[in-house]
């Protein structure tokens, strides 16, 4: 059995705790089925935004009209847009791919391995053993057990990748984010999209006003149905019909469709792993248990990104992979702190969010709630932007910034400020106290300060 300082499982953002280990001379085994690099290089936030930038564009053409400007679309390559996305990914896997064969003191596994004892794994027949293990072994598409539904080539966010032609039509059955993600880029593309959601409405985690815009400014451009329930998939002919039922009225819908698509969420890969082997524990949704420092139940065994399930996004697994190698390390641990921890939505129009929304602070907090619309703005009255807006929610005694929500144009961008605000511990002083370029869209975050009042 081979012996290492160190185990890493994923070379996502596992790649950067194999950095940190390598660079303290320890023996170190990565291991990773592939494709290398993770989910986010391969099969999630990387690929799928180059694709809805174009997206984005064809959309800002069709809406130039009410600029004044009367544009046309004359076609679209959608084969080269597809090819110029796996291009780049095929890129950057051969870029990790010559870095990993560099190090004298790292074993590269490119298999699929299993926990077989405390502390041990098997891969490709071979046991290896280490002293410190960390699990960054990512996620995967939930497919929910429909009728009929295994028996179709059903698109999720990771083969959609592989299309060389997009579908007349398209179900997509989920409302979160890949779903209205793929809905926006699909649309823009040409496809007639129909979007099912089981829920009240679509991106269900999102502030309730956002979600109504969200839904609002879609539906001019595809098919939404909430609270509906998709109960059997059938074939015909070359395309599918989606069987659903209101879930209100009990009335029953056909959806004609040339391709469907699964995108109802992400599960842990915890299973694959056997991870029960060497004593780490799961939650009741299967992702592997931490506590505050990262570790899991099992000494000396890391969980992060979605490994742990806490907030799956690249951003937070990469803050996570850092402090999780500092506490492997150091007797003074840092605990983990996701309040200021910001996520992005590229719909049409785009979403940014950090920290609690207005109804789970008013649970424990007295709050004031602030919101503004980019029209208030100069410059979001010069890009006629009438129907985008941002929502604060302030600590009322403190004035501590608890929440942050945007919907429009650049929203990923312009929440940067208030994202650095809430970590560093400031209030809306601290956004107040830099002066602001007029006429430019960061005005909207001091307009929606400026206009707090009590919830």
């Amino acid at each position: 059995m081979k012996q290492y300082d160190v185990i890493v499982i994923g070379s996502g953002a596992g790649a950067l705790i194999v950095d940190e280990a390598l660079a303290k001379g320890l023996k170190v085994a990565l291991v990773d089925k592939g494709p290398l690099g993770g989910t986010c290089l391969n099969l999630g936030c990387v690929p799928s935004k180059m694709l809805i930038y174009t997206a984005d564009r064809i959309v800002e053409i069709q809406e130039a009209k009410k600029l004044g400007i009367a544009a046309e679309i004359k076609s679209i390559d959608f084969a080269s847009i597809m090819e110029r996305m796996r291009e780049s990914r095929f890129e950057s896997q051969a870029y990790i791919r010559k870095g990993i064969k560099e190090p004298e003191n790292l074993d590269f596994y490119e298999r699929e391995g299993y926990f077989v004892e405390d502390y041990a794994m098997e891969v490709d027949g071979e046991k290896i053993k280490g002293k410190k293990i960390f699990l960054a072994s990512g996620s995967r598409p939930v497919v929910p057990p429909i009728k009929g539904l295994d028996s179709i080539d059903y698109l999720t966010n990771e083969n959609a990748l592989e299309l060389t032609q997009h579908p007349e039509s398209l179900v997509i059955i989920g409302g979160g984010y890949v779903a209205v993600e793929y809905a926006h880029f699909f649309a823009a593309m040409g496809t007639k999209v129909t979007i099912i959601e089981m829920l009240s409405r679509i991106a269900q985690s999102e502030e309730l006003e956002i979600s109504e815009l969200l839904e609002k400014e879609m539906k001019k451009r595809m098919d939404i149905y909430t609270n509906t329930q998709v109960e059997e998939i059938k074939k015909n002919g070359k395309g599918i019909i989606a069987v659903a039922r209101d879930k209100a009225t009990g009335k029953q819908m056909e959806f004609p469709a040339q391709r469907i698509m699964i995108a109802v969420g992400r599960r842990s890969n915890a299973d694959l792993l056997k991870v029960e082997n060497t004593g780490v524990e799961l939650d009741k949704r299967g992702f592997m248990k931490v506590d505050e420092y990262l570790e899991t139940t099992k000494k000396d065994i890391f969980a992060l990104g979605d490994a742990d399930g806490q907030q799956m996004f690249t951003h937070v697994a990469n803050r996570e992979a850092s402090l999780a190698w500092h506490n492997s390390a150091h007797k003074n641990r840092i605990k983990m702190d996701y309040s200021a921890a910001p996520h992005a939505v590229y719909s049409h129009p785009q979403i940014a969010s950090v920290g609690l929304t207005e109804e789970n602070a008013k649970k424990d907090y007295h709050i004031l709630v602030g919101r503004a619309k980019y029209f208030d703005t100069a410059k979001g009255e010069a890009m006629m932007e009438e129907e985008g807006f941002a929502k604060a929610i302030v600590d009322g005694h403190s004035g501590r910034i608890l929440g942050f929500h945007i919907i429009g144009p650049y929203a990923p961008e312009l929440i940067q400020e208030v994202v650095n605000a809430m970590a560093t511990g400031g209030g809306v002083h601290s956004i107040n106290d830099g002066m602001h370029i007029h006429p430019a869209m960061s005005e909207l975050i001091l307009r929606t300060f400026e206009n707090l009042e009590a919830a």
